[in-house]
């Protein structure tokens, strides 16, 4: 008697063939993927070839693509190479395009030609999560991470770099002509040999920087003064860790603060997020369709120009202030030790006197007005600790009041950054873990924002699974 778990006779026919749908279980997410799209107005999104032509061989249909992207990210395959071979042997694959296996050029035509359909019908799944009264905290975390474009550090060039190389190529064209000088004065066999060589590594030396003078005169003609070779739209961005600046996009997301789903994201190539605060906050509260959104960001959003613009908007901003001042490293009182009272408006000191408004404005700007106070300062007891200057002078925006409004609603809600950490990083973290250690496989912005939507609507896919079940979910999706 056999003690072992035996699989089927490969050469045994079966009386009956099987149903395809016994492939799939009833609860296996890809029924979601399947009921997503198909209850999707495709024509209406803008996807090509929903009408077929009268004439020539018969086309995909757009459904049927999109449903293998969507498969494909979900399950981090977003390769249209190995998509043609899942198509030809995952079983889930196979119940999802019914035996349908379009070569990866078709599949990846697919995904160049339609951008914004694809984009739209990544925006329509965040447009059903609102149909299911899923948004119902008006409370958004927002973020910005840099991502990996296909171009390389080393064709991406900027002033600098063009600068730097060029200061290795004269030190490297120095030191052969230095050992060219010694081989000449040491003669012989060998010497004539390597003489030789370092005769051609100097001349190709000097190809090189006739390149490089070449790139430079084009890196200075450029709108950014940035040249990248591979992508033309990717930019050479910095990253937290010293020496790990990344050549890629900066990726935007709105993430709201209950079921953590991706409510609105955006992909630039500008690598700091200091003009995002605005246009992130309208997309999101455009997209929940709430009154006024609250919008919790890191200090990288701190801007008063968009701090300004959010009043009145319905865009609700928590953004701590940036310390920019090395007062406190150097043993000076700080800003916040300077109490404004804006009933009288006039700043405390820590000695306690006041310091007023002058009566002109300077720093060649209209709106920053000088507080001091010329006659405290000079017999003050504290002034070497405040001031190395003759006298103290606080300058004070114009509309400063508007971000002290922002400090007071931080101040009241103090886990509001423990808040933002847990929301809007989860998801940023995923994406990357399911891209691995890659980059974007598309290139140009446009394309770049085709592929992110992708991410965005595979994982918030994932996400409603893990919410509500496959089985509530399918029964939302057929209503």
């Amino acid at each position: 008697m056999k003690r072992f778990v035996e699989g089927e006779d490969r050469r045994q026919a079966t009386l009956l063939p099987e149903c395809l749908d016994d492939y799939v279980a009833p609860d296996n997410p890809v029924r979601v993927v399947e009921a997503f799209v198909d209850e999707l107005d495709l024509a209406a999104l803008g996807f090509a070839g929903v009408v077929p032509e009268a004439t020539g061989r018969p086309a995909y249909h757009p459904a049927t693509l999109l449903k293998i992207y969507i498969y494909g990210y979900l399950n981090r395959v977003p390769s249209s190479r190995r998509l043609e071979r899942e198509t030809q042997r995952n079983l889930e694959l196979i119940w999802l395009t019914g035996r349908l296996m379009p070569d990866f050029k078709t599949i990846a035509d697919f995904r160049r030609d339609n951008g914004p359909a694809i984009r739209a019908a990544c925006a329509q799944f965040i447009v059903l999560c609102r149909q299911l009264n899923l948004f119902t905290r008006a409370v958004v975390a927002l973020d910005g991470s840099k991502f990996k474009a296909v171009n390389n550090r080393d064709k991406n060039f900027t002033t600098a770099k063009v600068a730097k190389r060029i200061e290795q190529v004269e030190a490297g064209i120095a030191r052969y002509l230095a050992a060219l000088d010694r081989a000449d004065r040491q003669g012989g066999e060998e010497t004539e040999a390597r003489t030789s060589r370092l005769k051609e590594k100097i001349k190709g030396l000097r190809r090189s920087m006739q390149s490089l003078k070449e790139m430079q005169q084009q890196v200075e003609a450029a709108p950014d003064q940035q040249i990248s070779l591979t992508d033309p739209d990717a930019r050479s961005m910095a990253t937290s860790g010293k020496g790990t600046g990344i050549v890629g996009y900066n990726v935007q997301m709105a993430v709201e603060a209950e079921h953590h789903l991706i409510v609105a994201h955006e992909v630039t190539n500008v690598g700091n997020d200091r003009t995002q605060l605005l246009a992130m906050g309208q997309k999101a509260r455009d997209v929940m369709t709430c009154e006024e959104l609250t919008v919790l960001a890191d200090r990288g959003y701190y801007n008063g120009d968009e701090v300004l613009a959010c009043e009145g908007s319905g865009v609700l901003p928590f953004a701590p202030k940036t310390q920019t001042s090395g007062n406190t490293n150097r043993g000076l009182f700080p800003g916040q030790d300077f109490v404004y009272d804006a009933e009288h408006d006039h700043y405390t000191c820590p000695a306690g006197q006041h310091l007023t408004k002058g009566k002109v404005r300077s720093d060649r700007r209209d709106n920053i007005d000088h507080y001091r106070n010329l006659t405290a300062c000079s017999a003050c007891a504290l002034k070497p600790r405040c001031t190395p200057d003759k006298h103290k002078r606080l300058k004070r925006w114009q509309h400063e009041d508007v971000l002290d409004r922002m400090q007071d609603r931080l101040e009241r809600m103090p886990e509001a950054m423990t808040i933002r950490r847990q929301t809007v990083e989860h998801p940023f973290g995923t994406i990357k873990a399911w891209m691995g250690s890659t980059h974007f496989l598309m290139k140009t912005l446009e394309k770049v924002k085709t592929e992110m939507s992708l991410h965005v609507l595979a994982y918030n896919l994932k996400r409603m699974i893990s919410i509500l079940g496959v089985g509530p979910l399918l029964r939302s999706l057929a209503v």
